[in-house]
């Protein structure tokens, strides 16, 4: 069989299969053309989810009649003035969306050039391509700007039609593809309408972080902390929530590099490393993160979608967004979510109201109150105060409130079900849950001691034997040396046990058996996947939630006032080693709503 050359209509069809894989993807290629043409106002309007119409305006620099003629044509640009591919300061490079959008839809492309812009004359020009080929082209009449429209999407090319989802699921990655093209760009305004209906507006000359804030969902902006460092000519900014404002799935992390919106499996590394031991590894942090470097040091030029980079240093680039969340997290102190469920405050609403006695009269003190009333009921707490509730009690708390800026998270009040301390503030109310609390600062302490000299072990009088299967025994002998840096001092007993000789002071009495037992498990589902830091991280994760304090003990008022002030001066003591709040707090508002006050 010879070799022949292929049609330049299947080149452009071929080349679309790479760059327009559904709507959305050539919607991002035109909304990037109009900001390399240096638009401040684009208007996006969608039809059926973008598979009947896309149209896209802008009052951007704009194109002669010959320059349309051109842009057609592949790999005719005019982002790329000399041949430097490796130092791209634009969004488009590549010169194939045009054509390749143009070979699978009906596509009418309208410019004009600004007068007195020494480009040739002010008039508008037409053209439009169908499939391909060249359908008409004439004089049109718009303001300077150009607009781009396209129609009936691979409707003639039925092998890719038939892959694209439904109305609204293309809907839906448009407007996140104008989402994030809208956040790197908070100087242009940006209109979206999707079938007749106006779904965004956003005004220019916005900073970044009034439009993420416009962008993200609510309550991002109050629990979220700004991230601002630098580091060897690169700089991270932008935003990032905090641990207990995760999601279920990583769709909200908005990434830039350069202003360009990436998807890069090392950027998505790097976060997931930031927030290691602060989330339960199916939840995933809300971030806003602009990288801006050299555009020498990154190569864009990857895939032709252009979402994927390349960095000349890539140890570099992980190691300033793990440190600069880090610490812009430290600094976040116990700083938490405080949003109580809807739920959970309208049951305390719809409490149904226990009937009243019936009243002698109207102004008749009824039995039981009163002063001498009052001191026999005291007596008869005095009296009764050794034995249990059944929703748990602590000693009762006479300290005066605090002042909040010395103490946020207040004195304590009382305990709850043994499980929950309940604190007041000077504004308002505050539940803490003992055991997950306990459990964040027994991990940092660990974290501190073994950055330190080490943890400090307790010796065991006779050395305990744990049996566990073969595999366990052999990823806990593995790791023996780094498990002894946490205190934890462990040998082979035999084929398959463990003996345990030291335990690490800070835990005090332990369940060697159970301890054990999840470490061996941890190491086996995540040992080989994660670095030798992540898994030094998971160690102190699962020993601390083995040595906190336990949901059911009853704690003394002076150690739940220790707990509670070092929460206060502890680093991510908000969340708990799973990302879950370990404290919420009720205003005074709140509280005065639920009593019908306010």
């Amino acid at each position: 069989m010879s070799i022949r050359r292929l049609p330049e209509t299947l080149v452009n069809r071929i080349a679309a299969g790479e760059v327009v894989e559904r709507p959305a993807s050539a919607l991002k290629e035109l909304v990037e053309n109009a900001i390399d043409a240096g638009a401040n106002r684009i208007d996006i309007a969608l039809e059926n989810g973008g598979i009947g119409r896309i149209e896209v305006a802008d009052n951007g620099s704009g194109m002669t009649c010959a320059d349309m003629m051109l842009a057609i044509e592949r790999h005719a640009t005019s982002k790329l003035p000399d041949d430097a591919i490796d130092n791209i300061a634009t969004l488009g490079f590549r010169g194939e969306a045009l054509p390749s959008i143009a070979s699978v839809s009906r596509f009418t492309l309208e410019s004009r050039v600004a007068a007195g812009a020494g480009r040739g004359g002010a008039d508008g020009w037409r053209l439009v391509i169908d499939n391909g080929a060249r359908a008409e082209e004439g004089p049109a009449a718009l303001p300077p700007g150009t607009r781009v429209v396209v129609e009936a999407l691979f409707a003639k090319v039925p092998a890719r039609r038939k892959f694209l989802r439904s109305e609204r699921s293309e809907y839906a990655a448009c407007l996140d593809i104008v989402k994030r093209l809208a956040m790197a760009r908070p100087d242009i305004a940006f209109a979206l309408h999707h079938d007749g209906k106006a779904k965004l507006q956003l005004q220019g000359g916005q900073d970044r972080p009034q439009r993420v804030a416009a962008l993200t969902q609510a309550g991002f902006a109050e629990n979220s902390i700004v991230v601002d460092v630098a580091r060897e000519g690169m700089a991270l900014g932008g935003v990032a929530g905090l641990p207990t404002f995760n999601r279920g799935i990583a769709d909200h992390q908005y990434l830039f590099v350069n202003g360009r919106p990436v998807k890069d499996r090392l950027l998505v590394g790097a976060l997931r490393g930031a927030y290691a031991d602060l989330l339960a590894r199916d939840r995933h942090p809300v971030v806003a993160l602009f990288l801006d470097i050299d555009p020498g040091l990154v190569d864009v030029n990857v895939h032709p979608v252009k979402t994927e980079v390349r960095f000349r240093e890539p140890g570099v680039v992980r190691g300033l967004i793990v440190g600069g969340l880090r610490r812009a997290l430290d600094e976040a102190g116990f700083r938490s979510v405080q949003r109580p469920a809807a739920g959970a405050l309208g049951a305390w609403r719809q409490e149904p109201m226990a009937p009243q006695p019936s009243r002698p009269g109207f102004f008749t003190q009824p039995a039981g109150f009163g002063e001498a009333a009052v001191m026999d009921r005291r007596t008869e707490f005095a009296q009764h105060s050794d034995q249990p509730s059944p929703l748990g009690r602590a000693e009762v708390a006479s300290e005066p409130v605090p002042v909040a800026r010395d103490h946020p998270l207040g004195v304590a009040r009382g305990q709850v079900a043994k499980t929950y301390i309940v604190a007041e503030a000077e504004d308002g109310l505050v539940i803490v849950d003992q055991h997950a609390a306990h459990e964040r600062l027994v991990l940092e302490r660990m974290r501190r001691g073994v950055e330190g000299q080490g943890v400090a072990s307790q010796g065991l009088l006779l050395p305990d034997v744990v049996e566990l299967d073969e595999a366990a025994c052999d990823r806990l002998e593995a790791r023996a040396e780094e498990l002894a840096a946490f205190g934890l001092e462990i040998e082979r007993f035999g084929a398959s046990a463990m003996l345990v000789r030291a335990t690490p002071a800070m835990l005090g009495q332990v369940d060697c058996a159970r301890l054990l037992t999840d470490l061996g498990d941890e190491l086996g589902a995540y040992d080989e996947a994660l670095s030798l830091k992540e898994r030094i991280d998971l160690v102190a994760a699962t020993m601390a939630c083995h040595g906190s304090v336990r949901a059911g003990r009853v704690l003394s008022v002076a150690e739940m006032n220790a707990l509670l002030r070092e929460m206060e001066v502890t680093p991510h003591s908000g969340q708990c080693n799973h990302g879950r709040p370990t404290w919420v707090k009720m205003g005074l508002g709140d509280v005065e709503k639920l009593f019908g006050r306010k």
